[in-house]
């Protein structure tokens, strides 16, 4: 059994284990700061009541807000491997892992099939 996930040079405080990681990470940093911002200006920007030229200076502020700031780029990863496909959401890992996890009994509350 694998025990060590994380390799040297990709960041090894946050102990990244690819570049996809990292990149994940620092999205997730700028949406954290941009995002109140964001949702205000879109706000604005749908609001019918107010004035066209409002809503445009709130179209013009939102399209300078950087682009990782959108929720909508995030992408769910493993976190032991940083897969981005076939997550298991619940536990946040892929499920390859999932099921390696399964195996050895190292989830909780979760069993192998027998019958």
């Amino acid at each position: 059994m694998r025990t060590e996930y994380t390799r040297p040079g990709y960041g090894s405080r946050y102990g990244f284990t690819n570049w996809q990681q990292k990149k994940d990470h620092t999205k997730r940093q700028t949406v954290k700061e941009h995002y109140i911002t964001r949702m205000r200006l879109n706000a604005i920007r749908k609001n019918r009541i107010l004035p066209e030229e409002i809503r445009e200076i709130a179209d013009e502020e939102i399209a300078r807000e950087p682009r990782d700031s959108n929720p909508i780029r995030l992408v769910d990863r493993c976190v032991m491997t940083g897969r981005g496909r076939g997550n298991v959401k619940h536990y946040r890992i892929s499920r390859i892992m999932w099921r390696h996890f399964a195996d050895y009994n190292n989830l909780c509350g979760v069993q192998r099939a027998c019958w």
